[in-house]
């Protein structure tokens, strides 16, 4: 009971400390687990060495990953194929249903980038296609920002899905698929919410460019199959990596098998990753080549820092005996894949960064995976769902994303509200009933 104690109120402080007093989430993450551990009984030693091997073990296991996947998303801004994923998705689905448009681009764009850094990137992109279509820039925008924030959540290889997988042992492969297919119908629910609700909501676009000006801007844009296939290419090689390791060996136990295995390690596949997008850079832009990567390299530092100290906290967390516990408790109240969404969606809104919810839950609820009956492979993914959908429930003025969604679109606090924070919990309520429906006959 007491260990538990200390646990809540570490929860307290960590929310106060980030929400109110801006401390940043690595040192206050850090600093609580090594109070954690001290105030539960353990050595010094013993603490520091446990906060080490959780920070290292956790950045060992998706540091590179993480990294990589960042550079992609910063060369595909750099070099203008987002603006050519755009321009193929609007040609698919025609030019009358922008919003539809602006949801799938952020669907796809946001795998690979950061959503704050995707709203960015793809803002012009928005306001260009409210004015060609003659819809409020409410519409797109809060279609792009679902799109985003969807796979942003619940699809590696974007760092919080990386992070969780990492710590509780989920297959990458496994939870790239289940991901894919469980941000549907969030993705299905934001665009409802922006073409029903957000189109009440008037705001001029004020394009600063037309489609074809960014076209003009950017140069000659690449491909369609050349722009998506940095994203495309590693998703693949993961996925036939966790095809190959089924029991049942459907690539049978040879060289080509090992080969398969080895090109489908998520470190081998975003590299990989990664020197496709290169190709993108043209010859005139060769010389810049370095410093996107770099930039990249530097947007990747903050969320190492905070994936790091989330792998010390739960590395503390792990060493208490606080599941013995808490097992009977959480058996009898049967809340199954609502607890992991419950404590992740109290956290987004305290803290209002989506990341850290995801760390930090997936976190605490790793040393009770077995006592709840989540030890099996598919178990894992819907936990790791059940946290995205939490973390996405909801965005408010403590969220970093809700001020790029309303500034980048000129929209008052108030609009913000109804738009951002509205579409995002329909999108994470949406999420977790889905989520709840496929564990119900999966688990």
């Amino acid at each position: 009971m007491y260990m538990f104690i200390i646990i809540i109120l570490s929860v307290v402080v960590m929310v106060i400390a980030i929400s109110k007093f801006k401390i940043h989430p690595f040192i206050v993450l850090t600093v609580i687990a090594i109070a954690v551990g001290l105030l539960c009984g353990m050595g010094g030693e013993e603490v520091i060495d446990t906060v080490k091997g959780g920070f290292g073990s956790i950045l060992g296991s998706i540091g590179i990953v993480i990294l990589a996947g960042t550079i992609i998303g910063t060369i595909l801004e750099k070099t203008g194929a987002a603006l050519t994923m755009a321009n193929s998705i609007l040609k698919l689905v025609g030019k009358d249903k922008t919003a539809l448009t602006m949801a799938a681009t952020g669907y796809v764009t946001g795998i690979p980038v950061f959503c704050d850094s995707g709203f960015v990137i793809l803002s012009p992109i928005s306001r260009a296609l409210a004015a060609q279509s003659g819809k409020s820039l409410a519409v797109t925008a809060t279609a792009l920002s679902a799109g985003l924030y969807a796979t942003h959540c619940l699809v590696p290889p974007t760092p919080g899905p990386i992070a969780m997988a990492g710590t509780l042992g989920a297959n990458l492969g496994l939870t790239i698929g289940i991901g894919l297919i469980v941000s549907i119908p969030a993705v299905i629910a934001g665009l409802l919410y922006a073409t029903k609700v957000a189109s009440k909501i008037e705001i001029p676009a004020n394009e600063e460019y037309s489609v074809e000006e960014l076209q003009e801007k950017y140069g000659k844009l690449p491909s369609a199959l050349h722009s998506f296939s940095p994203i495309l290419i590693p998703i693949i090689l993961i996925a036939f990596k966790s095809f190959a390791d089924f029991p049942s060996h459907p690539f049978g136990e040879s060289g080509f098998a090992s080969f398969i295995t080895f090109i489908g390690n998520p470190v081998i596949a975003l590299i990989l990753g990664i020197i496709v997008a290169m190709t993108l850079v043209p010859k005139s832009e060769k010389s810049h080549t370095l410093e996107w990567v770099t930039i990249g390299v530097t947007n990747s530092a903050g969320i190492l820092a905070i994936t790091g100290a989330g792998g010390a906290f739960g590395a503390i967390l792990k060493s208490l005996p606080i599941a013995d516990f808490l097992s009977a408790s959480l058996l009898h109240l049967s809340l199954g894949v609502f607890l992991p969404f419950i404590i992740a969606a109290l956290l987004k809104t305290a803290m209002g960064a989506s990341t850290v919810a995801m760390i930090v839950t997936s976190s605490m609820v790793a040393p009770l995976m077995a006592t709840m009956g989540f030890d099996s492979e598919i178990a894992k993914v819907l936990v790791i769902m059940a946290i995205g959908a939490g973390s996405m429930t909801v965005s408010h003025a403590n969220d970093s994303f809700f001020w790029v969604v309303s500034q980048f679109s000129d929209m008052s606090t108030e609009q913000a509200y109804k738009c951002q924070t509205g579409v995002t919990a329909v999108m994470g309520i949406t999420t977790i009933i889905f989520v709840a429906i496929i564990a119900a006959f999966a688990i």
